[in-house]
């Protein structure tokens, strides 16, 4: 079993696994998170959101941010400086639209997150853009 530093489990789910936790999701979540899709800037349910808590997942629920590093980025999407973990998330470079890019992905699950760009705040100088659709909140208790 692999295991990040925050002591999550990072086994890459099966193939069987992943069609069962995609079966519930909306033709929309299946294009973002199975086929690398973005939803539109200022459209998300997530992107104005102020509370406490932790965004994970939408698939396979593993912890990508806190709400301690999300910020206004004015892009119209999620932002955020630093992951929950840096290994809960994957990098692969993107090359699609004409321009390179880092796209990031959920390492257990392979769903697309976003890209992240070197132009975001002190203290990482990165901004982690996400789509909404590609997580859930869980507010802080």
């Amino acid at each position: 079993m692999a295991t990040s530093a925050s002591g999550y489990d990072l086994t890459p789910l099966d193939d069987n696994d992943i069609a069962r936790r995609a079966a519930g999701l909306t033709a929309e979540e299946r294009a973002v998170l199975l086929d690398h899709g973005t939803e539109r800037p200022f459209c998300g349910t997530l992107l104005d959101n102020k509370a406490a808590g932790v965004y994970r997942c939408r698939l396979c629920e593993l912890p990508l941010f806190s709400s301690e590093a999300k910020f206004d980025s004015g892009t119209g999407w999620p932002s955020f400086f630093q992951p929950f973990d840096p290994d809960h998330i994957r990098y692969l470079e993107d090359r699609t639209l004409g321009m390179a890019r880092t796209e990031i992905r959920c390492p257990r699950c392979d769903s697309h997150l976003g890209h992240v760009f070197p132009d975001g705040p002190p203290p990482t100088g990165q901004r982690y853009c996400l789509n909404s659709i590609a997580m859930d909140f869980h507010a802080s208790e």
